[in-house]
């Protein structure tokens, strides 16, 4: 019977090992799995949009010159200040159990917050975009432009989700889980801010 955990041990071991350099990073291999795939397919996305725009770029240069700057680099200042609350999560939370599960939980609700105030912004961004009669049919830059943000925008309430569970289920393990998922969420709005408000 003695040799039934060793034996499980090293099974785990195995496991493992099996995820070559993704066991090296923080958190769940599983979540650096999904992490990958959400980027590529936003990576295609920022593609079809910057080759859109070569084929259309009167049309993508009306489009940009409609959106509001500053509300989106409001929107940028808001999100890199929740990542940071995610990241300040998962230092506190090295404190110890108890104490760790204390410091860490009022970043985490930070983070979260600063998520939905993001989402906030994004609601008045599309209400404006509404009231001058531009929706996703318009035309080649506003599908675009609403299928990417759009999209990110998903992310971000799926962002908030994961970010509740961790609060509940707070462990070393899912917290660095939940900020790795929600860091790529900063980085791919660091990628779509330039690309779709700021580029000419």
């Amino acid at each position: 019977m003695s040799d039934i955990p060793s034996s499980v041990a090293f099974a785990a071991e195995d496991v493992a090992a099996d995820w070559g350099v993704l066991s090296d990073l923080p958190g769940n291999p599983l979540m650096w799995v999904l992490i990958i795939s959400e980027l590529l397919v936003f990576g295609a996305l920022l593609l079809g949009f910057a080759v859109a725009r070569l084929l259309h770029p009167a049309m993508f240069q009306t489009g940009q010159a409609s959106l509001n700057v500053a509300l989106a680099g409001v929107n940028t200042l808001v999100l890199i200040t929740s990542g940071y609350c995610a990241a300040r999560a998962v230092q506190v939370r090295s404190a110890g159990a108890e104490k760790g599960v204390r410091l860490s939980r009022p970043w985490l609700l930070a983070a979260m917050g600063l998520g939905g105030c993001f989402l906030a912004i994004k609601a008045v961004e599309y209400a404006d975009k509404a009231a001058h009669g531009w929706g996703i049919e318009t035309n080649t830059f506003f599908t675009l432009f609403y299928l990417l943000t759009g999209f990110h925008a998903m992310h971000v309430v799926a962002g908030i989700i994961v970010l509740g569970i961790v609060a509940w289920k707070n462990t070393v393990d899912n917290l660095e889980t939940g900020a790795a998922f929600w860091h790529m969420i900063d980085l791919v709005w660091l990628l779509l801010f330039p690309l779709v408000y700021l580029l000419r």
